[in-house]
């Protein structure tokens, strides 16, 4: 055969090849939007770790599923919504990603959820909490690992919502905040609202909005309880143990889980019950036993809060994947994810066919009476709340 013949048929053959062929063979691009410098800096950059060490779990280290490369483009939103819409649409349109992951702050969210539906491709959001994120916000284009604030809320109400029982929020004043306590007040069956206090994210003095709290509870009878709604820096608990709130005025602080420096202060309030999406001592599975093992010999330090919520992603996006054989559009994602069970380090997650919200365990922990001041924080687990004991309510109006 000579050089010329042979050109042919080399080139005849590339004529024929499927073209599906060469596109399996495209690397899978996947944008993560998230807080890397900004007010929510910390979850932003624990998301990325867990992200990154996911897809290493779930693809075996090989970053590969179904023959193609998984590629991983990082983008800082700052906490910005205007700045996450845009990183977004560039991400689509500029970069050619086939999805995206993110966002840590519930305000970029909700800005960049309309981008998704433009694009047509999906958005899985992870860690942002706000409840119309898979509510009035949504689109079919939106899935969440994250927990809602209703999920937030049902499991931490197994805490307060008691008869005879005064409740007073004490919130930033933005999506978060102000969709977690709505979802807390939906929660509450037994117990009653009695004043609600939303104060700047970047509040550092709070001396006026604890007056406020403390004037509308120091006379209530019965039990008296401010449940606490905060994320990122400055976090109020340190100040409120200050005041010795308990001793002076019989009023108890309870609040939900956070990441591992914010939770120190917990131990300033022994016996204080509450509800966390995840602290890394309680689940008992094979992919939080090799999270939590890596983390320590790479970090030396435990996985926190959100980076088991960096790792469900990655397990949520190769699990879709798998099933569609490394296709990547919105078409062969979407009906392979709703009802889609996966594993993470919470255990088995299933995202809800209506409204794409990740189905997932809660946990009800105690402070330990013995909680050193100043050390990581003592939890003890009461009790592992399955999604199956938590009535999730659906909000898009699907």
């Amino acid at each position: 055969m000579n050089r010329r013949t042979w050109v042919a048929l080399a080139a005849a053959a590339c004529a024929l090849a499927s073209p599906l062929a060469f596109g399996q063979a495209k690397d899978i691009k996947i944008a993560h939007i998230y807080s890397r410098t900004g007010p929510l800096e910390a979850y932003g950059k624990q998301t990325q770790t867990g992200l990154q060490m996911g897809l290493e779990y779930a693809t075996g280290g090989t970053m590969m599923v179904a023959g193609r490369k998984i590629v991983l483009l990082e983008k800082d939103d700052q906490g910005k919504p205007d700045l996450g819409k845009s990183l977004l649409a560039a991400a689509y349109a500029d970069d050619k990603v086939d999805l995206a992951i993110g966002p840590t702050s519930s305000g970029v969210a909700l800005a960049m959820l309309p981008v998704a539906e433009e694009y047509k491709k999906v958005l899985l959001v992870e860690p942002a909490v706000a409840d119309s994120i898979t509510g009035d916000k949504w689109n079919k284009y939106i899935f969440r690992t994250g927990r809602s604030s209703s999920q937030d809320a049902i499991s931490n109400a197994v805490t307060v919502d008691q008869t005879d029982t005064q409740v007073a929020t004490l919130a930033q004043d933005y999506a978060f905040g102000r969709d977690g306590v709505k979802a807390f007040k939906d929660a509450l069956k037994k117990a009653k609202i009695v004043h609600e206090e939303y104060l700047p994210p970047t509040t550092t003095d709070f001396t006026a909005g604890f007056q406020r709290i403390v004037d509308a509870m120091k006379d209530k009878p019965g039990r008296k309880v401010i449940f606490v709604i905060w994320a990122g820096a400055n976090p109020p608990f340190a100040k409120l143990a200050d005041l010795d709130l308990k001793k002076r005025y019989n009023i108890e602080v309870v609040t939900g889980g956070n990441i591992l420096p914010a939770m120190v202060a917990y131990n300033n309030f022994p016996g204080m019950e509450g509800a966390s999406y995840y602290y890394f001592g309680f689940p008992k599975n094979p992919a939080n036993q090799w999270l939590v093992t890596n983390h320590y010999s790479r970090f030396k330090s435990p996985p926190d809060f959100f980076t088991a919520g960096g790792f469900s992603a990655a397990m949520a996006v190769v699990t879709a994947l798998k099933k569609t054989n490394g296709d990547a559009t919105a078409a062969k994602l979407i009906p392979a994810m709703e009802g889609m069970s996966f594993d993470t380090p919470k255990g088995t997650m299933t995202f809800r066919k209506e409204d794409h919200q990740a189905m997932q365990s809660m946990y009800h922990f105690r402070v330990s009476p013995k909680a050193k001041v100043g050390a990581l924080a003592d939890l003890e687990l009461v009790k592992e709340i399955k999604p199956s004991e938590m009535d999730v309510p659906i909000r898009n109006k699907r």
